[in-house]
């Protein structure tokens, strides 16, 4: 990396480029040039615009007017702040005679990113109020907000204002390092860690941690990467350093990275059972790799010899994926590694996912099995879990196994689909199964209200060609009082198998009901 000359956190950012660190060299120094501030006099007007400024990410700020829910009183404040010209806005707000109090402040601030110059304004306006004593959260919304907007000399008498005070802190820094790697100028967040300590915060392995999340979570985890084996020598690194490069590598995507790094991890501060994030996201990297699944289960196994398991986040990542390829045998494995061994609980929609890969390759008995285990591991099948088996299950004509999941269904007060219903009631007539038959098409006409004439007859005609007329007629008869109806064609057949065992009597009666209808 080319050394590059030092420069000021203090100066124009937006007139210099950004600086090369030689990070092998002694640590940078800020030499500020602002004179500092007092809170009493907190003033930025040299370096913010009322309303606009040309790097601020618009899109990303909340405005107060998407908060429905804000008080009158802040919501006048921020109004003015919106839509006050900046030379006039701590007249303006003098005005209106409202006494703020430190929460006020902070929730003003909040929706006043888009107006940096006068939220700046409004801010020392309620410090006269406050005797200037803002507490560290709103201060520190002011470091942010300048940060976001891209106003780092602005940003900087703030902070520098903050030490007068003792008020700076870690969250402070995060929110440098964020809006620095945000304007894309990740060597100015390094500065700023390297600045730390002459700030009275320490420049820690917690400090580090958090520089790197703001890189890699803008994807610049190589950056990352590169500051992180250079700053290791100096500084302790832990397994949340190495689960935010992972996590960095994930983003990315890129699996070479994220091996080489979880070989450093392991060499460098060994298995840990605690470290469930970095096992996490490496998994899931690897799983998105040409390798897949089979370089999953190789490390999982390994994992599992030292005691160590990813968590959910892999968990459902996995079995998501294994859906999506139709890869039963990899979530067996992953599933049983992670719920045979109590690391992880399903919920609801992970049961769901697994047994709609088990039904769509045809693997009933495991999809059954896991209904059955659902409440033991505190997830309950809802309507959607029994359907969803019972659709399969009719459709593969498994009717021995279909019948217990449909009364199941039922007693829990579940409806399955009309369209499962009526295959249902097709399939057990044509499986010989007159009680299931009836069975569903009762519940079909006490939940259904239309579309119920074509599976009534087929019923009416299955029953009468199976020699269950008495029922057949029951049914027609109950069929035509519902106002469902009933085919000439059903009818005439009726009346063939009624009159050869001498009942035609039966079916003049039900000829009279239906022409009645």
């Amino acid at each position: 990396m080319r050394r590059a000359r030092k420069r000021s956190h203090g100066e124009d950012s937006s007139s210099s480029s950004s600086s090369k660190i030689d990070t092998g060299k002694k640590r940078y120094h800020h030499h500020h040039q602002h004179n500092i501030s007092t809170t009493s006099s907190f003033a930025l007007n040299n370096h913010v615009s009322s309303h606009h400024n040309s790097h601020s990410k618009r899109s990303n700020f909340i405005s107060y007017t998407e908060v429905s829910s804000l008080p009158p009183k802040l919501k006048i404040l921020c109004e003015i702040i919106a839509k006050t010209p900046g030379v006039t806005v701590e007249r303006v707000l003098e005005d209106t005679g409202i006494r703020v109090s430190e929460e006020d402040v902070e929730e003003v601030l909040k929706f006043s990113y888009e107006y940096p110059g006068s939220a700046v304004k409004f801010f020392r306006w309620a410090g006269f109020q406050l005797n200037n004593k803002h507490s560290p959260y709103a201060w520190n919304l002011v470091v942010d907000l300048l940060g976001k907007n891209c106003l780092f000399d602005a940003m900087w008498d703030a902070i520098k204002s903050m030490r007068k005070e003792s008020l700076l802190s870690l969250a402070t820094f995060r929110s440098v390092f964020s809006s620095y790697v945000v304007a894309n100028r990740v060597q100015e967040a390094i500065l700023s860690f390297e600045a730390m300590d002459q700030y009275g915060v320490p420049r820690d392995t917690l400090a580090l941690n958090s520089l790197l999340r703001a890189i890699c979570r803008d994807g610049a985890t190589q950056q990352a990467m590169d500051y992180m084996m250079i700053v290791k020598e100096k500084l302790r690194v832990d397994a949340e350093t190495y689960a935010i490069l992972l996590e960095g590598w994930e983003k990315d995507g890129d699996v070479s990275r994220a091996r080489e790094t979880f070989s450093d991890m392991v060499i460098d501060i060994g298995w840990d059972t605690r470290n469930t994030p970095a096992y996490d996201s490496f998994l899931c990297t690897l799983l998105k790799g040409p390798e897949g699944m089979r370089e999953v289960l190789k490390f999982l196994d390994t994992m599992r010899d030292r005691g160590c398991y990813p968590g959910m986040k892999f968990f459902k990542f996995s079995i998501d994926e294994c859906v999506r390829k139709s890869d039963a045998k990899g979530a067996k494995v992953v599933w049983e590694t992670m719920v045979g061994k109590n690391i992880c609980r399903p919920d609801t929609v992970m049961y769901k996912s697994l047994i709609s890969l088990y039904c769509n390759v045809k693997d009933f008995d495991s999809a059954e099995r896991l209904l059955d285990e659902m409440v033991y591991n505190g997830a309950f099948p809802d309507s959607e879990t029994y359907g969803l088996l019972f659709h399969f299950l009719i459709k593969h004509r498994r009717l021995r196994e279909a019948t217990p999941v449909f009364k199941e269904m039922v007693k829990n007060e579940f409806v399955p689909m009309q369209e499962d219903c009526i295959t249902a009631v097709k399939t057990y007539v044509d499986a010989g199964d007159p009680h299931m038959g009836i069975k569903v098409w009762r519940f079909m006409i006490e939940n259904f209200s239309s579309d119920l004439d074509e599976t009534g007859n087929l019923l009416v005609v299955g029953l009468r060609d199976m020699n269950r007329v008495p029922e057949a007629v029951k049914c027609a008869e109950d069929m035509i009082d519902r106002g469902i109806k009933l085919n000439s064609a059903t009818l005439s057949k009726l009346k063939q198998s009624l009159s050869k065992v001498g009942k035609a009597f039966a079916y003049e009666e039900l000829l009279r009901k239906w022409k009645r209808f």
